[in-house]
């Protein structure tokens, strides 16, 4: 699965947000099927959130569960990874239901960006977003270099 794009979104009061269409065919959703999508809602590394398709979700999921819980580490991780997650499916009118919790952790009140990449969503607060892209590296170019210099695409 690839997903692409950046989307404008907004949380109404209720903690509701409608999904964009063009996010809704790249996650596969059928017009005419009863089926709903289903997402998973976690908290990110950094302060956003992270929407994943349920068939991403449990690939993921599937590798932190083989995680030794005797290990300290290895139980904090578990914890803080899990903290918040939430199952949700796109309502009637294409939207997703988030949790006060949530929200508070990554500071979204009204404005969200979505920034969809590979296979998952990153759901940010719009301000954050902005500022977090005002903080560009200067030279794009060298942190490409550091990144992908060591790998061969196809070149």
């Amino acid at each position: 699965m690839q997903l692409l794009g950046e989307y404008d979104c907004k949380i109404d009061a209720k903690g509701r947000m409608r999904m964009p269409s063009g996010l809704i065919s790249q996650l596969g959703a059928k017009e005419e099927s009863e089926e709903s999508v289903t997402l998973v809602i976690n908290r990110g590394f950094e302060k956003c959130l992270m929407v994943y398709p349920e068939t991403v979700w449990d690939k993921i999921t599937a590798e932190i569960n083989q995680l030794n819980l005797y290990n300290k580490k290895n139980r904090d991780f578990v914890r803080y990874f899990y903290r918040g997650a939430q199952k949700v499916s796109l309502d009637s009118a294409d939207r997703v239901l988030v949790t006060k919790r949530l929200l508070e952790y990554a500071g979204i009140e009204k404005d969200v960006i979505l920034s969809a990449y590979h296979d998952r969503i990153e759901m940010w607060a719009k301000d954050q977003y902005d500022q977090m892209l005002d903080d560009e590296p200067d030279d794009f170019s060298d942190l490409a270099e550091d990144v992908l210099g060591k790998i061969n695409l196809g070149e």
